[in-house]
C-alpha cells in the first residue's frame, strides 16, 4: 500500500505544483488566452495568485511532512485541503456551465491519498 500511496501523492503533487506554478508565473491576461482558463475572468489577478499559492503549498504539504517524518499528519491535512479546493473548483465550473470532470477526479484522488495517509500502518 505504501507504493500506491507514494505514487499517487507524487503524481498529485506534480499536478498541483504545475497548476499552481502556471497561475503564479503567468499574468491574468495570458491565463485568459488559454481556453481551459475561462474561469479566470471571474477572478482578480490577486485571487488567481492566491489559488496558485494554495496549490503549490498543498503540493509541498502532500510530500514533505510525511517524507521527512516531521508531523506526517500535515500530509493528510494538505490532501484534505486540496480536496476542498477541488470542490470549490467544481462549484465554479458548474456555475459557468463548463466540464467539472478534471477537478472531480483530482478531488477524489486527494481524498484517496488522505485516507491512505490516515490509515497507513
Amino acid at each position: 500500500m505504501s507504493i500506491v500511496l507514494w505514487s499517487l501523492a507524487a503524481l498529485l503533487a506534480l499536478a498541483f505544483l504545475g497548476a499552481g506554478a502556471q497561475k503564479l508565473g503567468r499574468d491574468r491576461a495570458t491565463l485568459l488566452a488559454d481556453p481551459r482558463m475561462g474561469w479566470a475572468g471571474d477572478y482578480t489577478a490577486r485571487q488567481i495568485k492566491l489559488i496558485g499559492v494554495a496549490e503549490v503549498l498543498g503540493a509541498i504539504g502532500l510530500i514533505a511532512p510525511a517524507a521527512l517524518g516531521v508531523q506526517p499528519v500535515l500530509s493528510f491535512i494538505a490532501a484534505v485541503c486540496l480536496a476542498v479546493l477541488m470542490i470549490a473548483a467544481v462549484v465554479v465550473l458548474r456555475r459557468r456551465g463548463e466540464n467539472p470532470a478534471p477537478p472531480v477526479v483530482f478531488g477524489v484522488l486527494c481524498l484517496v491519498v488522505a485516507a491512505l495517509f490516515r490509515f497507513r500502518s
